[in-house]
This record gives structure tokens, C-alpha cells and sequence, in this order.
């Protein structure tokens, strides 16, 4: 691996220029061109009445994967320039741009799943057994079925034309909303205004006044602008709850669950052991407040370290450390890893203007990914950049893959990040120098557990119970703030002293569009990373490669289909899903242990 790394990524190779260039600019012309040549060859579409003649159709299917790849390279690329930089605006304008194109593309898909819709079921079974169709049965069969449970192409269209200015709209006024907050704060080198991003890295310091005082400041910020966010949401929300009603779609999870491709018992089967299992989380958080020195923990404690990192980890070090560990599980997995570093794909520089978070993009024209995070040195971040890197590697394995395969669901994509966190998590326990260190290490792991078990569930809790009252009327910001923290409550049970009220203002999950309920997949891949895991230790060596058959698989099969053919697993019944829990409670027992004379 090179050295030194660069602490920014590289975009010159994707789209020379920025938000000036010119040959994005040809590259956004030549797919608008594309995209009605596109909307012209549906409309005189008929649906098939032979099996010969769906071979017309053929070609149409081929200009729609190739328009969608290039409409996801072109809204990946928009949206890295902005958050590199949230002042620029030239990427705004060219991410309003590709949204109305993308609804334009959108409508005409639709308007192409009518086509399937009507297609005969005699002539639609011979047509997926041809050879050059079936590999793509899946995907065309999911949306044919969805066309049927949708408005006329007609309405669904209008809404997706609707939808630019009125629902993505909303979620980029969330983004304007974002890049205007600004947080004093105040250390050796004076007094300085974060960014929201660099601001969030403060909230999980070692020195506990520093968290502390970032805490309240955060609160602030976010209670500041708690009235636009509040109108934000609302208007996110009341535009699904208008197109459900209009689809005659009840139940706000059914496109959540579609877009995951899972079923609600498999999801409820699932928190039901997490609900079961949360017991030994607070006997951690109980264990945890007594090292702190503390009654109970605060919200902004529940991330704190305890005991004594080796200090910050320089960048270097945790690509090094990343690259070792990923190779003791899969060689392969490690050479994408040291690819991806030593050719800039990895923006990590703490400065000011970048958005907030960490996120993966893909470019499937390219077939490259682009990595986005602030490094500021802390073994959450290590467990960022790895997280972050299992997305990639993902992508890369369905780089062969007909364009409609890659389309891989949320709940799996965040399978394949935290199982590459776990990987180095684990590594980091087994390997510490000390018993100290090693205390940290295995606290920064349960942590993960808290989140997903507790910070996610709540989130889960409150959009649920949002959606519900939303259904009634506006929800004002007072509301929002306290059907938050009741679900917080809930979440954590009841074991701290003080909640994040404002919380569904500051994260930006519950703004966007892509995906609704962006929350309980992140779950839902991690258990199922969890009981990867418990099968890779379980396995050894040679669980790598049915790691990979299993991740190229995942754009091309439901969820419960996935662990059935790879696992022989049923997701419907607990017995995944606990063996994920029993991993997750062997660390809390250990931690526990460590900590029995120290309490």
C-alpha cells in the first residue's frame, strides 16, 4: 500500500471539473437524448401477445439498464461534490438537474412495467425461460408484480413528475437546512464554528466535558432550526402517505419492506429476539455509567470510551490494520481494500463545509466506488472506513452483472459493510497489547450492539408512530421532539438519565427519499452479519467463498430466498436471529467479566 494516503478522494477520473464540467455536462445531454429516445420506443410498445414478439422489447430493456447506470453515475457523482463541499452551489444545480431526469426516467420505467403488467402469463413464461432473458427474470418478474399493485402508469408518472419539486424537493431543502448549521466551540486554538459534521465527531470525545458541552450546543443548534426541519418531515411524510392512499397501500412499511425485499414476519420475528435479548445490553450500560462515575448515562455518554485507548489512530495505521485483518478472513477481500486506498477512492479529511456522515457510492459506468467520511482518529472511525469498504467491495463483486442484478436491497448492502466492521472489531479484541486496550477495543464493539439494538429500534419507533399521526394532521416540532424521546425511552429501557430530543432533526436518515424508513435495515444487516459471522467462525477458511456466492446473489433473490439457498436458514423462525444475539451477549458477558473489580 502507498504511502503517504491521500486524506482526499479522487474525482478528476469520473468527471474531470467539478461542477464545471464540461464533459459531465455533454455526459448529462447525451443521456437526456438517450432517455426520450427511451420514452418514444415504450410508448409504441405493445404488450406481447407471442413469444415472438417479446424479442421487440429486448432492446428496449437493454437502453433501460444502460440509462439507469449512467443516471446512477450521474447522481453519485453530484451528490460527492456536494458533500465534499455544501457551499457548492454549481453541485446543487446539477443535482436538481439529475433528480428531474431520474423522475423523467422513473416514469418512463413505469410506464414499461405497464408493459409487463399486461403481458399474458403463457407468453410471459416463455419469454423468462429464453437464455438471454432469464438471468434477469427476477428483477422483470419483481416489477411486473409491482406494476399490479400500483396507480395507472398514467398517475404514477404525474406523481414521479410531482414528486422533483415536491418530495426530493423537501429532502434537498434538508440539505440547505444542514449546511446553515454552525456550532460554536472553543479549544486551545481559540474559538472556531464547526460544520454539523465536525461538530458530531465532538459528541463521542474522551474528555467528558467536551461531550458534555458539545451535547447541549447540539441540542441548541437543532432546536434552532427545529421548525424547518419539522415542515420538512411533515411534507416528506405527507407526500408517501398521499401516494400510498392513492396505490390503496395501508400499511406505511409495505414499500419498505418491498424495496428490502423481506416480509414483516421475518422482521418482527427478528426484533422480538432483540426485545428478548436487550436485558444483558443493560447490565452493559448499567456497568458502563459505574466506570464513568456515574448514576446513569446520558444520552451522549452511551458512545463514550471507557478505559484508555493507545491514543488517536493515525490514518495510515487504520488502513494498514483495515487491509491486515480483512486478509486473515479472504485475500481477495484485503487486495480490493489496498486497491481502493492506493487509488484515492476514500475522502477522510476533517475540514469545514463537508456534510455530515459516512456513506459508499458506486459508479457503475466507472466500475469504481468512492468512500465519504471525517477522520478524526478514534476506533469509531477505524469501524467507519470498514464499514465503509464492505459496501465497496459488495459493488466490485457485482461489477459482471447485468446492471438490473446489481440492484442489490438496503437490509443485504448493510450486511456486507458490518460484516467487514465486525471482522476488524473482532481482530482489534483478540489482538490488544494489554488488558486495558483490550477493554476499550471490546467496548467500541458492544457499542455497535447499543446502536442497532437500541439507537436504531427507537428510531424504528418513532417514524412508525410519526407516520401513524401524520395520518391525522401536521405533527409540530414539540410533538416530533417528544414521540422521539417516548421512543427512546422505550428503545434504551428506560436506563438513562437524559435523552436526544431533537434527534430526528440532526439525522439526516429520516430525510431521505431513496429508501423510506431508513432505519431498520441497518439492523437487519447487522444480526445478519452478526450470524454470518457465528457461521465464519464456525467454518473457517473456506466460508469465504460462500461469502461471496452469497453477496452475488443478493440482487436476485428475497432476503428469505438469500439465507435459504446460501444458510439453509428460515428468517421467519428465531433460530438465526438468537445465534446472531448469543455472539452479541458472549462479548457483553466478557465485557462484564473484565469489569467485575473495577464496578
Amino acid at each position: 500500500m502507498k504511502q503517504p494516503l491521500s486524506l482526499t478522494w479522487e474525482l478528476e477520473s469520473i468527471f474531470p471539473g467539478g461542477s464545471a464540467s464540461p464533459q459531465f455536462e455533454s455526459f448529462l445531454n447525451h443521456l437526456e437524448e438517450d432517455i426520450e429516445s427511451l420514452r418514444r420506443q415504450v410508448a409504441a410498445a405493445a404488450a406481447p401477445t407471442d413469444a415472438a414478439s417479446t424479442e421487440s422489447l429486448d432492446g428496449v430493456i437493454e437502453l433501460l439498464q444502460s440509462c439507469a447506470g449512467r443516471l446512477t453515475q450521474a447522481a453519485e457523482f453530484t451528490g460527492c461534490l456536494g458533500a465534499q463541499n455544501q457551499q457548492d452551489k454549481g453541485a446543487v444545480r446539477l443535482s436538481s438537474k439529475v433528480t428531474g431526469m431520474r423522475a423523467g426516467f422513473e416514469g418512463v420505467s413505469s410506464a414499461f412495467d405497464n408493459v409487463l403488467r399486461q403481458t399474458p402469463d403463457g407468453v410471459w413464461a416463455e419469454w423468462m425461460a429464453r437464455p438471454e432473458i432469464a438471468p434477469l427474470s427476477f428483477v422483470l418478474s419483481e416489477s411486473r408484480d409491482q406494476a399490479r399493485e400500483k396507480m395507472s402508469p398514467e398517475l404514477e408518472s404525474l406523481a414521479l413528475e410531482l414528486a422533483v419539486d415536491g418530495y426530493h424537493g423537501w429532502s434537498e431543502h434538508y440539505e440547505t437546512i444542514v449546511s446553515r448549521v454552525q456550532i460554536p466551540f472553543e479549544d486551545e486554538e481559540g474559538l472556531k464554528l464547526l460544520s454539523a459534521g465536525q461538530a458530531f465527531n465532538k459528541l463521542d470525545d474522551e474528555d467528558p466535558e467536551v461531550r458534555s458541552t458539545m451535547f447541549r450546543k447540539w441540542e441548541e443548534a437543532w432546536a434552532g432550526a427545529a421548525d424547518y426541519c419539522a415542515d420538512t418531515l411533515n411534507h416528506l411524510a405527507g407526500f408517501r402517505l398521499k401516494l400510498y392512499k392513492g396505490r390503496g397501500w395501508e400499511d406505511v412499511l409495505k414499500e419498505p419492506l418491498g424495496i428490502n425485499r423481506m416480509t414483516r414476519e421475518s422482521l418482527d420475528v427478528m426484533w422480538e429476539v432483540i426485545t428478548k435479548n436487550k436485558p444483558a445490553i443493560v447490565s452493559y450500560l448499567q456497568r458502563k455509567a459505574k466506570l464513568l462515575g456515574l448514576e446513569s448515562l446520558a444520552w451522549v455518554d452511551v458512545e463514550a470510551p471507557v478505559g484508555k485507548s493507545s491514543g488517536k489512530i493515525p490514518y495510515e495505521q487504520a488502513a494498514a490494520d483495515i487491509v491486515t485483518q480483512f486478509r486473515k478472513f479472504s485475500p481477495k477481500l484485503a487486495d480490493f481494500a489496498e486497491h481502493a486506498f492506493d487509488n484515492d477512492w476514500i475522502e477522510v479529511e476533517d475540514r469545514a463545509a463537508k456534510r455530515p456522515g459516512g456513506f459508499c457510492v458506486s459508479f457503475p459506468e466507472s466500475k469504481e466506488s468512492r468512500i465519504f467520511m471525517t477522520y478524526s482518529g478514534t476506533p469509531s472511525n477505524v469501524s467507519t472506513l470498514a464499514h465503509e469498504l464492505g459496501h465497496a467491495y459488495h459493488s466490485f463483486l457485482l461489477d459482471d452483472q447485468p446492471l438490473f442484478n446489481q440492484n442489490y436491497a438496503m437490509n443485504v448492502a448493510e450486511t456486507a459493510s458490518t460484516f467487514a466492521e465486525v471482522i476488524v472489531a473482532d481482530a482489534q479484541v483478540k489482538s490488544a497489547g494489554n488488558a486495558e486496550e483490550k477493554l476499550a477495543l471490546l467496548e467500541a464493539k458492544i457499542q455497535n450492539s447499543v446502536a442497532f439494538f437500541m439507537n436504531i429500534h427507537a428510531r424504528f419507533l418513532f417514524e412508525t408512530r410519526f407516520y401513524e399521526k401524520r395520518k391525522e394532521g401536521l405533527v409540530n416540532a414539540e410533538e416530533l421532539s417528544a414521540l422521539m424521546e417516548e421512543a427512546q425511552k422505550e428503545a434504551f429501557c428506560g436506563v438513562l438519565s437524559e435523552y436526544h430530543p431533537h434527534f430526528w432533526a440532526s439525522k439526516l436518515h429520516f430525510y431521505i427519499t431513496d429508501v423510506p424508513f431508513y432505519n431498520f435495515p441497518y439492523t437487519v444487516g447487522y444480526m445478519f452479519s452478526t450470524g454470518l459471522y457465528r457461521l465464519a467462525l464456525q467454518e473457517g477458511a473456506s466460508f469465504a467463498d460462500k461469502y461471496d456466492s452469497l453477496l452475488k446473489d443478493t440482487g436476485v433473490m428475497t432476503l428469505e430466498n438469500l439465507v435459504s439457498k446460501h444458510l439453509g436458514v428460515d428468517l421467519s423462525k428465531p433460530d438465526f436471529w438468537q445465534g446472531a444475539a448469543d455472539l452479541i451477549t458472549a462479548d457483553i458477558n466478557e465485557f462484564l467479566e473484565m469489569t467485575a473489580h473495577l464496578a
